[in-house]
């Protein structure tokens, strides 16, 4: 695939919540809100060890992400693409994330929380205007 759209590059780099879509065991979709950035052209995002769609990522890692314009509730941008996960600066990327939504840093949290950076290398783009 090309590089993102200077659309969905402003709209990953704004404070932009995304429906993030995986695929459950039995096919069905499994949709979160999360919080997004990017890193190049791969769309970045933070989750636990064990959330479900971590579990789902690694069984399938097809991912489907999301993001509409907030100022034209019609105007959005889907990137469909493959997950790979790591442990490796995950913490950091939720410090990251949670000043880019929140303005704080992110609070500490109990040491059985594992955070598991998703990053997700776009095959597909759409976008609607």
């Amino acid at each position: 695939m090309s590089a993102l759209t200077d659309k969905a590059k402003a709209l990953l780099d704004a404070p932009v919540f995304a429906a993030f879509g995986t695929i459950n065991p039995d096919g069905a979709p499994q949709l979160s809100t999360m919080w997004v950035t990017r890193d190049g052209d791969d769309v970045l995002a933070c989750t636990l060890r064990g959330r479900q769609k971590e579990r789902n990522l690694r069984r399938d890692n097809r991912v489907s992400v999301l993001l509409t314009d907030p100022d034209d509730g019609e105007s959005h941008v889907e990137i469909r693409g493959t997950a790979t996960l790591s442990e490796s600066g995950a913490r950091e990327l939720m410090d990251d994330l949670s000043q880019k939504y929140r303005g704080t840093p992110f609070p500490e949290e109990p040491a059985d929380r594992i955070r598991v950076i998703v990053r997700i290398t776009p095959t597909k783009l759409t976008e609607h205007n």
